[in-house]
């Protein structure tokens, strides 16, 4: 087999060891390989990259085993060729599964060129991705304590949810600043609703008749007080990821202009995949890294099941919800694609499709730099006029109808 790096490294990463493997020529035409471990304190790492120089290592791999890489790969990556590794893609010699053999045999396929890295955005993108992802974790935490509020509210009877969508808005949250007082008739609280929720106070009147008892408003005040703090932590995250966005201000506002994506949503889409296309050599590929695509599955000529494959967790989870948010526009081409698959293939096959194209156009966006232009409601009924009107009149004969078509006639310009 072909010898693609001579001087190779291969780690075996723990928590608190990292197992080092070495192959690299001798002077006497043969291999030298050794292993050492080393620990995972920033001056054992700096050993370790000492020592791979020392022994004129130029290209080292590892698997990606949950945050622990991430220490490994900041110190290596500024003096070696740094190979992330997916694990399912390494295994260890059957029947010598150890870690300095893990470490050895990573080390041998990277000599012969058989492993594949993985995306590792630079150090900017990392910073920026590490910001998104805690602010949608913090995201996620809120919208559990809503939950949770929703639930005592039910305990003591209080409707609330039935009648208002956000019972942590503006209106919600001052009706529960009543609620918790104790002074306010259920029709004083309902008169507090702001806005389109002021049409709703006779159900908002009926629903906030309940039974709300010393320990309620006690879970409750404790609920909203973590609710205040993780909005303030939340607005405190946007102005960061902000100042870390400009580098890539254009290719945000540019994603801005997709229905369906908000500005949090192309922050966490360039968090994810940066503005360096040339990463991924097609859209299709980028949509597979994602696991937005199809999967391929094909034994003995027949196909089998094409469900989406794993993918990159943050970036899928922005984009259904952009999915989402466009399937609910009027008059554009994506809520128009959403509607035509689900009537067909379900809500959820469709909501995946809808993902699909959302990440297609923002890579060509991101690519060309141009802002999204929308290809309309009626692009399916255009793209094929005749197959359109063939459809439309087999509906019209089904009902009884008799239909006979005739082309217009372009107006003839004066």
């Amino acid at each position: 087999m072909d010898i693609v790096h001579t001087h190779c490294g291969g780690l075996d990463v723990h928590k608190k060891t990292v197992v080092a493997a070495m192959i690299v020529p001798d002077p006497n035409g043969g291999l030298q390989k050794e292993t050492r471990s080393f620990g995972t304190m920033t001056t054992d790492l700096l050993a370790l990259s000492d020592w791979l120089l020392e022994h004129g290592v130029t290209h080292v791999a590892m698997e990606s085993t949950g945050e622990y890489w991430k220490p490994v790969f900041n110190i290596l990556e500024n003096n070696f060729e740094v190979f992330l590794v997916n694990a399912q893609h390494i295994k260890a010699v059957p029947g010598h599964k150890t870690d300095v053999k893990d470490s050895e045999w990573i080390a041998e396929l990277l000599r012969h060129g058989l492993l594949k890295a993985s995306f590792v955005p630079p150090l900017g993108q990392r910073e920026l991705r590490e910001l998104t992802r805690y602010r949608s974790t913090f995201v996620k935490e809120r919208a559990t304590l809503v939950n949770r509020v929703q639930k005592v509210l039910e305990s003591a009877n209080i409707k609330l949810a039935s009648v208002a969508t956000d019972v942590t808005g503006v209106s919600g949250r001052a009706i529960l600043q009543a609620l918790l007082e104790g002074k306010s008739t259920p029709e004083e609280m309902a008169e507090l609703a702001k806005g389109r929720m002021r049409e709703k106070r006779e159900p908002l009147a009926k629903a906030l008749e309940g039974c709300v008892k010393p320990h309620h408003r006690f879970v409750l005040t404790e609920l909203l007080c973590q609710i205040d703090g993780l909005d303030e932590s939340i607005l405190r995250f946007d102005e960061q990821i902000q100042e870390y966005c400009r580098p890539f201000e254009e290719a945000v506002e540019l994603l801005d202009t997709i229905p369906g994506i908000a500005r949090e949503t192309a922050e966490i889409i360039i968090a994810e995949i940066g503005t360096d296309m040339s990463r991924f050599p097609s859209a299709d590929h980028l949509a597979s890294w994602a696991g937005v695509a199809p999967g391929n599955n094909e034994s003995a000529g027949k196909r089998r099941s094409g469900k989406t494959t794993k993918g990159n967790h943050a970036l899928g989870v922005a984009l259904n919800h952009a999915a989402n948010a466009a399937s609910h526009t009027k008059n554009t081409y994506l809520s128009t694609q959403y509607h035509r698959l689900a009537a067909r293939r379900g809500k959820k096959k469709a909501i995946v499709a809808l993902e699909h194209s959302i990440l297609i156009i923002a890579y060509h966006i991101i690519q060309r730099r141009e802002p999204y232009h929308d290809l309309g409601s009626d692009y399916f009924d255009k793209r094929r006029p005749e197959a359109t009107a063939q459809r439309l009149v087999k509906r019209l004969e089904h009902l009884g109808f008799q239909v006979s078509l005739q082309q217009m006639q372009a107006p003839v310009a004066a």
